[in-house]
């Protein structure tokens, strides 16, 4: 083995006083690395939300009453406690996980030369997302799992996987300005199809407020709507998105767009039809616990699909390098 390299005092203080660039001066990532970096805080924030799911699919929302310790006296479930308590305390700590992932991405972004802070700062906005969550995550059940807060918790879970997503697009093209693919008309067209697809994940949030799901066995309060009604809602918003993903691949089609924008409209189309699809039977069905599952976790890919639309319709070169002219008296010096 080689010889271990020298740690001084004043390494040690760099280290404590910006650890980041202590790394940066030491250890290069390869892009490929960055952007693997990128993708597994993307598949974390999926994660994360369908194991949230099992916490309420299972009941186990109040499995640990308090937070952030599971009961007052301990800060894990004891061995008195049940299966609940080992379901809603194995999601907190999944929570963990997601903050090793997130900085991971962190800490390969801020190591790369070149050093783009643009994408680095993403990287952070995960983070303070994810700190906000879990906050709320514990107000959540301070609260036994009132339903708007439960919603809340999603929608914040949706943010954090949109700029992971965005984080992870930054990771694959290059700093110099967007430059658009398609014109203004389409641009508006898509950002109809994302309102309303945001639209559709908020009363989504709401059909399970509403639903028989609270997420604990004992007397949840629920959102004071009609379920049946709220959720013809969700599946007519679903309609109008489908309709609107339809419309923006015939318009990409028809003014010859490129085919990384036609090819996201299509993915998006096929996400929502078997997204549909098991919506429906579980509509149909009383919503059984394994097919909600599957349809929060198609919840998930259908924002990443609507979120790479977007991001298709416009493309961002690498930098170009200055290459010095054959006059330059630097070539021709002696």
């Amino acid at each position: 083995m080689g010889a271990m390299p020298n740690v001084t005092r004043a390494d040690v203080a760099q280290a404590v006083r910006n650890p980041l660039a202590f790394i940066a001066e030491r250890w290069t990532p390869s892009p490929r690395t960055v952007q693997r970096a990128a993708l597994a805080a993307v598949v974390m924030a999926v994660v994360i939300v369908v194991t949230g799911g099992a916490v309420r699919l299972t009941g186990s929302g109040l499995g640990c009453p308090t937070w952030p310790k599971c009961t007052d006296q301990s800060l894990t479930p004891t061995g008195e406690m049940n299966f609940h308590s080992a379901v809603e305390f194995g999601n907190r700590m999944l929570t963990y996980v997601l903050c090793a992932a997130v900085g991971w991405a962190i800490i390969a972004a801020r190591a790369a030369s070149p050093w783009r802070r643009g994408v680095t700062r993403l990287g952070w906005a995960q983070f303070w997302i994810v700190m906000g969550n879990a906050v709320l995550g514990g107000i959540v059940v301070l609260v036994g799992l009132n339903p708007y807060t439960v919603a809340a918790h999603f929608l914040l879970s949706t943010a954090l996987l949109t700029v992971a997503m965005v984080t992870w697009q930054r990771t694959r093209e290059g700093d110099c300005e967007p430059r658009p693919l398609v014109g203004k008309a389409v641009a508006q067209l898509t950002w109809l199809l994302v309102v309303a697809a945001g639209a559709l994940v908020a009363v989504g949030t709401v059909v399970t407020g509403a639903g028989r799901h609270a997420g604990d066995s004992s007397d949840v309060e629920r959102i004071p709507l009609n379920w049946t009604m709220i959720s013809q809602l969700h599946a007519d918003l679903a309609w109008v998105v489908v309709a609107l993903t339809v419309a923006l691949w015939f318009v990409l089609k028809a003014v010859d767009a490129p085919a990384g924008p036609r090819d996201r409209a299509r993915d998006l189309f096929l996400v929502l039809m078997g997204q549909g699809v098991v919506g429906y039977i579980q509509y149909f069905t009383k919503t059984p616990e394994a097919l909600v599952a599957l349809h929060m976790f198609g919840s998930c890919l259908v924002w990443i699909a609507v979120v790479r639309v977007l991001l298709s319709l416009r493309e961002r070169p690498e930098l170009a390098v200055p290459v010095p002219a054959q006059s330059d008296p630097a070539l021709t010096r002696a």
